[in-house]
């Protein structure tokens, strides 16, 4: 059974920084795309990197330049560093695998992604 767990969540202040850490297990191969989302009270769960299997990245606008995305297939973990967080940033993140990830750059989730159980980040002003 493909588990994901994620970890590193927490409470920072605006312009600090966290990193978030995202253990697969139960998979006979390294899923081919990797991802985050965050879902904030009250919003729909959006979108915030992906990484392929090559280590090929996207960002969503909102975070591009502060959040890096990377993956260690040797390790089945995702990471996300996250710097200059600013209070939007709060939300309860999500790891993802097998996350649908267009070569045009659309990516998302759909029945066949698995997902982790969340971590709750929270950016003060």
């Amino acid at each position: 059974q493909v588990q994901l767990v994620e970890s590193g969540g927490g409470s920072v202040q605006a312009g600090g920084a966290l990193s978030l850490s995202c253990a697969a297990s139960g998979y006979t191969n390294s899923p081919h795309c990797m991802g985050w989302f965050r879902q904030a009270p009250g919003k729909e769960r959006e979108g915030v990197a992906v990484i392929n299997i090559d280590r090929s990245t996207t960002y969503a606008d909102s975070v591009r330049g502060r959040f890096s995305i990377s993956r260690d297939n040797d390790k089945n973990t995702l990471y996300l560093q996250m710097n200059s967080l600013q209070p939007e940033d709060t939300a309860t993140y999500y790891c993802a695998a097998n996350v649908v990830c267009q070569p045009a750059g659309a990516w998302y989730g759909d029945a066949l992604t698995q997902w982790g159980q969340g971590t709750l980040v929270t950016v003060s002003s």
